[in-house]
């Protein structure tokens, strides 16, 4: 397997390439052609040097049976995302673990969906990260030292052997950020002990983690791929049968009980975070929710409703939906820049300064900022996606 950066070429493109070449029926840019694709773009310079010589001389040209094959299942890709079948695998394996990781959990009448959950979408996360490497042409196959040379390691197969998940969370240049690593290697933890022991139902327990695993898994892959390899709109919302009364709710703290290797590990995992760590929502995410009535038309047919924390809503009914993290400030210095750098080169502070005037933006109950440290006043994301709003319908003043 080649590895490289993302616009290079993998061994098995090159060898078709110069199965192509040989044919003698296509230019460079119609050979090109074949091998662009939105997760990965090539420069037609590439197609000439395999053609000269200059570079993968060492490489044999595929067999006329394994071209015919390419070429009449060309374009093979996932329909749903449009990503490579073949040249993108990693990726798409990764999307289909979770996504079936979630269909198991949220299936009617599994007894065990957390052990089941946990094993796949460790499998999910195993390929997310091979996939990230690869883009960043990392190799992430394991070594072993013979003869004083390090050399692949094979698997009893002969195979070459590739990290596992809890290798790559100990990768020093792995993206994921801490909150997200912890989550991981609990659920890496509690594997270990479903693997070699039996549990009662622990689904209810461990579901802020499993909830938290879940968003971690789509807000990465779409930071390092791409918002349209999210997974919003294959998984919603699910719907359930049933409402809890306070005699149920009392049966089931009753036989909500860990078995006792659970709780120890779970305990021994939370002593070795800081408070801040177990807080944080990548970690464990938690929500509360509340039954009521809509009191606004525009409202009546939300099933969920998220009530911030601090508002008058939030007292009245004294329980809090969602209380968020503290959230990024961004200075207005800052935002200009931003906008500068997104081709609006004539935004400048002074229209930062009417915009939000202009929309009294400032006011406590907009929610589009707040007073940062040090006294200065520092502005939400939301606003900053609302600037941008404001550039893109004005753009040709700020181009």
């Amino acid at each position: 397997m080649a590895f490289g950066p993302r616009k290079s070429l993998e061994h098995w493109e090159i060898a078709l390439i110069k199965a192509i070449i040989s044919e003698k029926k296509w230019n460079d840019q119609d050979i090109l052609a074949y091998f662009t694709r939105p997760s990965r773009s090539i420069n037609h310079a590439r197609i000439l040097e395999i053609r000269n010589g200059a570079k993968h001389a060492s490489i044999k040209a595929a067999p006329s049976e394994e071209l015919e094959s390419f070429l009449a299942t060309w374009p093979d890709v996932d329909p749903a995302t449009g990503l490579s079948v073949r040249g993108d695998e990693l990726l798409l394996k990764a999307r289909e673990a979770m996504i079936a990781a979630v269909h198991v959990f949220n299936s009617a009448g599994l007894t065990f969906r957390g052990e089941l959950f946990i094993v796949t979408v460790i499998i999910a996360w195993t390929y997310l990260l091979h996939a990230w490497f690869k883009k960043q042409g990392i190799d992430y196959r394991h070594t072993v030292n013979e003869n004083g040379k390090n050399v692949v390691a094979k698997t009893a197969n002969g195979e070459d052997k590739y990290w596992e998940l809890g290798h790559c969370l100990k990768y020093a240049k792995c993206p994921l950020e801490k909150g997200i690593i912890n989550n991981l290697n609990f659920l890496l933890e509690l594997r270990h002990e479903i693997e070699h022991r039996s549990t009662t139902r622990i689904d209810d327990l461990i579901g802020p983690k499993l909830q938290a695993c879940c968003i971690n898994f789509n807000d990465t892959i779409k930071k390092h791929f791409g918002p349209q390899y999210g997974l919003e709109r294959r998984l919603p919302i699910a719907l359930q049968f049933v409402t809890f009364g306070p005699d149920q709710r009392a049966v089931l703290k009753k036989v909500s009980t860990l078995p006792r290797h659970i709780e120890m590990m779970m305990d021994n995992f939370d002593k070795h975070l800081t408070s801040e760590e177990l807080a944080d929502p990548r970690f464990r995410f938690q929500v509360a929710f509340v039954q009521r009535t809509a009191n606004r038309p525009s409202s009546a047919d939300q099933a969920i409703e998220f009530v911030v924390a601090g508002t008058d809503e939030a007292k009245e009914i004294d329980r809090i939906l969602l209380k968020e993290v503290e959230k990024k400030k961004y200075l207005p210095s800052e935002i200009v820049r931003m906008m500068k750098a997104e081709g609006f080169r004539k935004f400048n502070m002074h229209h930062h300064t009417l915009l939000w005037r202009k929309l009294d933006a400032k006011k406590k109950e907009k929610g589009y900022g707040a007073i940062a440290i040090g006294g200065l006043w520092g502005w939400y994301e939301n606003w900053v996606v609302r600037v941008r709003e404001e550039c893109n319908a004005h753009s040709d003043n700020y181009f």
